[in-house]
């Protein structure tokens, strides 16, 4: 829609450019007027343009629904939780992961990933509001209060999620993710609190956004795979030990059978079949005696 639009007014300007040439030639600028406004309806610009407006419109509605939903803690944690479930359910089967569910002796995270290395938890929830004053404050020394306040949220956040969800002596993994559907609100963290999160990450808590969080969970997918591939092949390597091992039982028993009983019974054979042929000469030497 917008490239016809673009390529209408640019027939527009050559339309205007050709007027600017032939002025000196007689053309009237009722002429030209004609041709512009014709063009014009014929291109039917003015509907759509009406149309690109209407659809900016809902952009901008959008967006103002949006920047509301982030600014009310509830709807901002249903937000995050939604992309995160999203996400999840996108990239991993069902039995990998689950979402508020009761693990941990009893902690209910907003979700978790079953791994290799035990249960991930992910935190969805978190405290953006002093974030969002500090972003829209004009006044600097305000703007630096807010960036305290902040930074003292997330530590507060972050050490709790470490608390509860970091327990490996109850079958979590020895890290936990702490997720922030933003990539703005990421991005600041990393460059402004490097070393906060530097600290965190080595008592178990990784800060991720949707873009890293949905590299990890690759990883930790690929992981579970080879750890089941891994599982396949010794099973059936021990199948094959089995195999094996039935294998030799049988050779023996062949063996005993072969080189005891059934040569034996071979001797036998043999013996019975010479005792038959002299019975059966016997017994022709006598049918012959009774026919003379």
């Amino acid at each position: 829609m917008l490239i016809q639009i673009l390529l209408a007014i640019v027939v527009i300007l050559l339309v205007v450019l050709i007027f600017l040439v032939l002025r000196g030639r007689g053309v009237k600028p009722r002429d030209i007027e004609n041709a512009v406004s014709s063009t014009w309806t014929k291109l039917g610009l003015e509907e759509k343009i009406g149309i690109l407006t209407a659809h900016t419109q809902d952009i901008r509605e959008c967006h103002r629904s949006i920047e509301q939903m982030l600014r009310v803690p509830t709807e901002r944690a249903a937000l995050g939780e939604l992309s995160l479930e999203t996400m999840l359910s996108d990239q991993l089967p069902p039995d990998m992961f689950g979402v508020r569910k009761m693990i941990l002796d009893g902690k209910i995270p907003d979700a978790h990933i079953r791994s290799t290395v035990g249960l991930i938890c992910i935190d969805s929830k978190f405290p953006l509001d002093n974030y969002r004053r500090m972003v829209e404050v004009e006044d600097s020394q305000e703007e630096e209060r807010f960036k305290h306040d902040f930074r003292r949220d997330v530590q507060k956040h972050l050490s709790k999620i470490a608390e509860d969800y970091v327990c490996p002596e109850k079958g979590s993994a020895e890290f936990a993710f702490a997720y922030i559907p933003s990539e703005a609100v990421y991005y600041f963290l990393v460059n402004e609190e490097f070393d906060m999160l530097r600290d965190y990450t080595k008592r178990g808590v990784q800060v991720v956004s949707p873009l890293t969080l949905s590299s990890k969970i690759e990883l930790i997918k690929a992981g579970v795979h080879a750890k089941k591939l891994s599982e396949e092949a010794e099973n059936v390597r021990n199948d094959l030990n089995i195999i094996s091992q039935r294998f030799n039982e049988i050779d023996g028993l062949w063996r005993v059978f072969y080189n005891t009983h059934l040569r034996n019974a071979e001797g036998k054979a043999e013996e019975l079949d010479i005792a038959y042929k002299r019975l059966r000469d016997e017994f022709d030497r006598i049918s012959r005696m009774s026919k003379e």
